[in-house]
């Protein structure tokens, strides 16, 4: 065994957190990422290498150790810069679920008899649910990129609503109510596995405002062991509904109607409208009354950022059954006082959607066929800016003053209507405007 006459001292500081590599498209790797900080003494002088082991306990274990050397001697205590000298590694993989023990140590190592200094940390690596694990593969496959956005809402004593996203990865659902006991169950088989907003009625058993909803999906990659995701039951909104926009509650009744499946609708606004106090309220209004399924660009962010914004209003467009145009009618004032100039202030906003999306879709307002898939809607009496008067052609409706008219043309989307036979009454009732 080689003797030393010195030997380096102990490390400062170890660390470990969590970092997402790709390794193909939507594939990625996610491993353990472990820096170290060097002492400042002159022991540097002597150091070599540091050697870093990392021991994994869970179901098996595992254990791996890596050597990295400094290709040069050191020659002072910290950096020319001032800072401590700083290093680390990423190359360990991590599992869900399992706690690792790593160590670390200074090369050459104390001779016999004498301290062998060293560090150590123990680090538990998180579930699914974690930011960067949900995208390990494992996770994908049993669903942590899905968001269901549940609602649910108590609807009478003795039911509950609950309305959520299904996932492409499956067609069987399981929904329960839980207050301290489970009050309710339901299962849900659709017919074929799509993304689409449903809806589903759990009769309950006792009180279930501020129950737990528990949905279990059954996905064909996770079996019975797929991420369950939960959600709480409140009270379900009067058919008067309190829509509190531009600083003022109004108060209307229209006629609730019952779809096999939701309207898929395209909100477009412009920047200047108050995200939360306007689009967030609007966007509730047309889920809770006009079982609307929305589309907002600010909920797509990251697929905006994958496609752009000029793809992503195409696609979704074509997808959509209903596009509406959002007139703000001067509520900056509104959205100033309410909202505020801070960091979630809309005004932020980098990309109009509104303009693009006008210049994108204008040529759509000059054909009869594809006309009535537009609507505008406003919440005071005005006329369309002239920049944009080629939208006075669309159906016009101003909330809430026509409320009921405005969630029957949504309610009656003509979107289970076979092609031909939709085109023909698309071209009937816009010629008739």
């Amino acid at each position: 065994m080689v003797s030393h006459t010195l030997t380096p001292g102990d490390l400062r500081d170890l660390r470990v957190e969590l970092v997402k590599t790709s390794v193909a498209m939507d594939d990625y790797s996610i491993l353990m990422n472990i820096s170290w900080i060097l002492r400042a003494d002159a022991s540097i002088r002597f150091l070599k290498a540091t050697k870093i082991c990392v021991t994994g306990k869970s179901n098996f274990q595992s254990y791996s150790c890596v050597r990295c050397n400094y290709t040069e001697a050191f020659q002072t205590q910290t950096r020319p810069s001032g800072g401590k000298w700083t290093y680390s590694y990423t190359d360990f993989p991590v599992e869900l679920n399992t706690l690792y023990f790593i160590g670390a140590h200074n090369i050459p190592n104390a001779n016999m008899n004498e301290d062998s200094p060293s560090l150590s940390v123990n680090f538990t690596s998180p579930g699914c649910l974690d930011h960067v694990m949900k995208y390990k593969k494992k996770c994908i496959e049993a669903g942590s990129l899905w968001d269901p956005n549940i609602t649910a809402c108590q609807k009478d004593e003795k039911t509950v609503e609950v309305n959520f996203t299904t996932n492409p990865l499956g067609n069987r659902y399981l929904t329960v109510i839980q207050n301290n006991t489970v009050i309710g169950i339901a299962e849900l088989e659709l017919q074929q596995s799509e993304q689409t907003r449903t809806s589903v009625m759990v009769a309950v058993t006792g009180e279930s405002k501020g129950a737990m909803v528990q949905l279990t999906p059954y996905f064909h990659t996770c079996g019975n062991d797929c991420i369950r995701r939960k959600g709480e039951v409140v009270l379900c909104p009067q058919t008067g509904v309190s829509f509190p926009l531009d600083a003022r509650k109004i108060k209307t009744s229209f006629p609730t109607t019952t779809l096999l499946s939701p309207t898929k609708v395209l909100v477009v606004y412009p920047s200047e409208i108050c995200f939360h106090h306007t689009i967030c309220y609007f966007t509730e209004f047309l889920q809770t009354h006009c079982r609307s399924e929305v589309i907002l660009d600010k909920w797509q962010k990251k697929k905006i950022a994958e496609v752009g914004l000029v793809q992503w209003l195409t696609t979704q467009k074509n997808e959509a059954d209903k596009v509406i145009f959002l007139l703000s009618n001067d509520v900056n004032t509104v959205c100033d006082g309410t909202c505020g100039k801070s960091k979630a202030s809309p005004h932020e906003n980098s990309q109009d959607l509104f303009p693009l999306a006008f210049n994108l879709f204008c040529s759509d307002l000059r054909s009869q066929t594809h006309l009535c898939k537009y609507m505008v809607v406003n919440f005071r009496e005005a006329d369309t800016k002239d920049d944009y008067n080629a939208l006075n052609v669309c159906p016009k409706y101003r909330l809430m003053k026509d409320a009921a008219a405005f969630c029957t043309e949504l309610l009656h989307a003509e979107q289970h209507v076979p092609v031909g036979e939709r085109l023909q009454a698309c071209h009937y009732s816009c010629s008739s405007m």
